[in-house]
């Protein structure tokens, strides 16, 4: 299960990585723009720059699991990526969901891995 786990989370680092960067370098055409919902709410989001900040999140993140130094955080903080990215699709163009349903896949098979350091986020508070 380790080497699944490792594997999982060089693709999960190096896919983040590479996605992120593109949103600075521009290496992967994006393609056409969305129609409906879902090209104006793209549209928002290039036009308020946010991109440029996910985009470093993800490559902050991509680093992190790449370099299996701070993992813990850097599922933290791919966790909302992920999570964005699922409800986008699901809700406004849910013909690209496949790679956000892989990404989380392997996500949760490294967030498991690495699941003693979210124990205290699930423990109960006990009265004393």
């Amino acid at each position: 299960m380790k080497i699944v786990t490792m594997i999982a989370r060089y693709l999960l680092g190096l896919m983040f990585l590479v996605f992120g960067s593109n949103m600075f370098l521009n290496l992967i055409p994006m393609g056409p723009m969305p129609t409906g919902v879902a090209g104006q709410f793209s549209a928002a989001l290039f036009a308020a720059h946010y991109f440029y900040v996910v985009g470093a999140i993800m490559v902050v993140s991509g680093v992190l699991l790449l370099a299996n130094r701070f993992v813990g955080l850097g599922l933290v903080l791919l966790g909302p990526v992920l999570f964005n990215i699922l409800t986008y699709h699901l809700l406004m163009n849910p013909s690209g969901i496949g790679m956000g349903a892989f990404a989380t896949l392997l996500w949760l098979l490294v967030a498991w891995e690495h699941r003693i350091m979210f124990e205290r986020l699930f423990a109960a508070r006990h009265e004393e």
